[in-house]
């Protein structure tokens, strides 16, 4: 699997809390900083940030790809959009929370989230409602 990684760097503990949540290995974690310059748009800035990636149109289909979301809503939101044309179904995400009491503060991982299958129910709710 590949992580890609739009936030704070992964720790080790991290990865080996992924790898145990997922029942899969993290064949890579790729780093990619969200640095966005506010005054110019975002969907273009998206874009320059995914083209780093370098996957294949093939690989975007094929490949196990996990993703660790940008904390601004906004771009998280362009970046969804974007991936799911890329990929042909949302991916998964991580979400991290604070470890009680932790000085310096830290943070695990909480759950791996399925955002496809969510999809997938919300649509079958529909039907029935």
């Amino acid at each position: 699997m590949i992580l890609l990684n739009f936030a704070h760097p992964i720790t080790d503990a991290q990865k080996a809390q992924i790898e145990a949540i997922a029942g899969q290995r993290v064949e890579r974690v790729l780093e990619l900083p969200v640095q966005f310059d506010p005054t110019r748009p975002f969907h273009p800035q998206v874009l320059e940030l995914l083209d780093h990636v370098g996957l294949s149109a093939t690989e975007w289909q094929t490949t196990p790809i996990l993703i660790n979301l940008p904390s601004m809503n906004v771009i998280a939101a362009i970046l969804l959009a974007e991936l799911h044309g890329r990929m042909g179904y949302f991916p998964a995400i991580l979400r991290l929370r604070p470890v009680e009491g932790a000085v310096p503060p830290r943070f695990e991982v909480a759950e791996i989230i399925n955002l496809q299958q969510i999809r997938d129910m919300a649509r079958n709710q529909r039907a029935i409602r």
